[in-house]
C-alpha cells in the first residue's frame, strides 16, 4: 500500500498563513501611521491644559471651525498648495534627494503667478494666462535647483545645505521683487496687484472650491502611477536604492539629480501659483505659509505614496483651518500648530525605532533613505536596511 506525501497539507497552511502575514503588515503600517498623531494630540492636549487652557474646548473648535457647516470647504481650499507641496517633496525623497528649499520654492511659484498674472491676464485670454503663469512657476522653480543638483551630481556637496541657502536666497529676492519692481503702486503696502476675481481659478461647481484642489487631488493619483507603474519610476527607486547600482544598469547618475531636483522643484513652485490664483490674489511681502515644514512629516507617515499621503494631509487641513481660530479662542499662538507637528515628527521617530525592535509594519522610509539620516546623526553609513 503506498502512501501520500503531505501536500495538501502543507498547501493549505501556506494559503492560510500568507493573508494572516499580509494582514499584520497591513495592520502594522496602520498604526505606525496612526500612533504617532494620536501622541501628538495627546502630548498637545496636556500641554494645553498646563498652559491653563481646556484641552477638550481647543479639538472641538477644530473640528467646528474646521468640519462643520461650510468650513470643509476651506480645508479642501487649503489642502490644495499642501498636497501639491507633498507630492513635490516625494519625488526628491524617492530619489534619495533632501530637497529642503521648499519655502523658496514656493514662493517663486507665487511671485510668478501675483507679480506677473495680472499683466498677462490683461493681454491674453484667462485660460491661456493661467497656463502661462502655470508653467512660468514651473520653470522657475526647476531653474532655482540646478545649483544645488549640480552640486550635488558633480561635487557630491550636501543638498541639505545648498537647497537652504537657495532657499533663502529666494526669499530675500522675493521680497525685494515684492518692494520694488512687482510693487502696486496704488496701496502703501508691500504687496503685488491684487488679482480680479473674475480672472482667478474657477471653482468646482456648486461649491466655493477652486479646481486647484481637483488639480492637486489628479496630480496625487498621477505621481503614484508614475513612480510605481512606469520605466521612469523605476529607475528612480533603482537610483534612490543605490546610485552605484543605478550606474551600472546605465542611467546616468547626474542627470538624474538634476531631473529629480528639477521635477520636485518645479511641482512646489507649481504650488504657489495654484494658491495665489485660487484663494490669496496677491502676495505680500514677508509673507510665508510655510508648507513645506507642515507637509513634511505627513510625507513619511504615508510612506512616499503620493496617494496615501492624501487622507494625512486633509487632517492636517482640518487641523491648520480650524486650529487657528480654535487657538485664539483658547488663548494660545497660532503657532502652536506647529508644535503638533513638531511632536508628530518626535513620536514618528520614536515609533520607528520601537518599530524596528518590533518588527512592525513596514519603516517611514526606504532602506536607502533610512541609510541617509543614520549617516546624518551617526556619522556613518551602515549596509543593513
Amino acid at each position: 500500500m503506498t502512501t501520500t506525501a503531505p501536500e495538501p497539507t502543507t498547501t493549505t497552511t501556506t494559503v492560510q498563513t500568507a493573508p494572516q502575514g499580509r494582514a499584520a503588515r497591513i495592520g502594522g503600517d496602520i498604526l505606525r501611521a496612526v500612533v504617532p498623531v494620536v501622541l501628538a494630540l495627546i502630548a498637545s492636549g496636556l500641554i494645553i491644559l498646563a498652559m491653563g487652557s481646556n484641552p477638550l474646548d481647543f479639538f472641538a473648535g477644530v473640528w467646528t471651525y474646521g468640519v462643520m457647516g461650510g468650513n470643509w470647504q476651506r480645508s479642501l481650499v487649503l489642502m490644495a498648495p499642501l498636497l501639491i507641496v507633498a507630492v513635490g517633496l516625494i519625488v526628491a525623497f524617492r530619489g534619495q534627494l533632501w530637497n529642503l528649499g521648499y519655502d523658496g520654492q514656493y514662493l517663486l511659484g507665487a511671485m510668478v503667478a501675483s507679480g506677473l498674472g495680472p499683466s498677462l491676464f490683461a493681454v491674453m485670454p484667462a485660460w491661456l494666462a493661467t497656463l502661462a503663469v502655470f508653467l512660468g512657476a514651473i520653470v522657475l522653480g526647476a531653474a532655482w535647483s540646478i545649483i544645488p543638483a549640480v552640486l550635488k551630481a558633480r561635487y557630491g556637496t550636501n543638498e541639505i545645505i545648498t537647497s537652504l541657502v537657495m532657499s533663502f536666497i529666494a526669499i530675500g529676492f522675493v521680497n525685494l521683487m515684492i518692494k520694488g519692481p512687482l510693487k502696486d503702486p496704488n496701496t502703501p503696502m508691500p504687496q503685488t496687484e491684487v488679482i480680479p476675481d473674475d480672472q482667478l481659478l474657477p471653482y468646482t461647481p456648486g461649491t466655493e472650491i477652486h479646481i486647484g484642489f481637483v488639480i492637486a487631488i489628479l496630480l496625487a493619483i498621477v505621481a503614484q502611477f508614475v513612480l510605481s507603474r512606469t520605466s521612469f519610476g523605476l529607475r528612480l527607486d533603482i537610483f534612490g536604492a543605490s546610485p552605484k547600482a543605478a550606474r551600472h544598469v546605465g542611467i546616468n547618475s547626474t542627470w538624474m539629480v538634476i531631473l529629480i531636483f528639477a521635477l520636485s522643484s518645479g511641482i512646489i513652485a507649481f504650488a504657489g501659483a495654484i494658491d495665489i490664483l485660487g484663494q490669496y490674489t496677491y502676495q505680500r511681502a514677508n509673507w510665508n505659509p510655510h508648507y513645506g515644514a507642515a507637509a513634511l512629516p505627513f510625507v513619511f507617515l504615508a510612506r512616499l505614496s503620493p496617494v496615501g499621503s492624501i487622507p494625512l494631509i486633509a487632517f492636517y487641513a482640518i487641523l491648520a483651518t480650524g486650529g487657528t481660530l480654535a487657538a485664539q479662542q483658547a488663548g494660545l499662538n497660532v503657532d502652536f500648530l506647529l508644535v503638533i507637528v513638531g511632536l508628530i515628527l518626535i513620536f514618528m521617530t520614536v515609533t520607528e525605532y520601537v518599530g524596528d525592535r518590533r518588527r512592525l509594519g513596514q519603516s517611514y522610509l526606504p532602506p536607502a533613505l533610512r541609510r541617509t539620516v543614520r549617516s546624518l546623526f551617526t556619522g556613518k553609513g551602515r549596509t543593513s536596511a
